[in-house]
């Protein structure tokens, strides 16, 4: 099914104001993470957000629809970057 930009808009909010799950990464991974989202071919589009410079260092945070899929994004960041302390939220 299709969605237009208004549907995926509205479908985004209401699970990222519903009960997101988040990943802080540090300033520099957001690259990384964002390849990491689209090469997980078992991941639409539709089921992450990010945004930028959400905490005072200016990391920034994944948001996830399903836990399991921000906790495996949490496995692989630790690996790609384990001095970063953070978790899903």
């Amino acid at each position: 099914m299709t969605m237009t930009p208004q549907e995926i808009f509205e479908y985004k909010n209401r699970w990222k104001h519903k009960s997101p799950h988040c990943v802080q990464v540090d300033i520099d991974s957001h690259i990384w993470g964002k390849d990491w989202c689209r090469k997980n071919l078992h991941l639409d589009r539709i089921d992450w957000s990010f945004e930028k410079y959400t905490q005072p260092d200016d990391s920034h945070t994944f948001l996830f629809k399903d836990e399991e899929v921000a906790n495996k994004f949490l496995d692989d960041y630790r690996k790609y970057n384990p001095r970063f302390e953070t978790e899903v939220k």
